[in-house]
């Protein structure tokens, strides 16, 4: 069963998230059994919100990848991310580009 992961990051920053996106490279090499990611700011911190396979896709993307990248940005430890089983998904059909351009 498909399941939302949310990890609530204090004291992460938007430049340290960045570096974080530039080495795991999502777009051009997608982990293996990860569906959606959504990150922003929350007071004090970054929240990301993704949606994967299982709960062991997620450990596997951590282990294999996500935590040395982790490391090389600096980051003294990572939170302990929350899982929650998908019972229902909605999607519309709309093209993400302006949700992202600058204002």
């Amino acid at each position: 069963m498909a399941v939302a992961m949310l990890l609530e990051w204090p004291g992460q920053t938007q430049e340290q998230y960045e570096q974080l996106m530039k080495l795991v490279d999502l777009e051009a090499n997608p982990p293996e059994g990860g569906f959606f990611h959504v990150a922003g700011p929350m007071p004090g911190g970054w929240r990301v919100v993704d949606i994967w396979e299982s709960e062991e896709a997620f450990e596997r993307f951590a282990g294999e990848r996500l935590m040395s990248a982790v490391q090389q940005v600096g980051i003294p430890d990572m939170p302990d991310p929350e899982f929650y089983p998908i019972e229902g998904v909605w999607v519309s059909e709309w093209d993400v580009s302006h949700l992202l351009a600058s204002d």
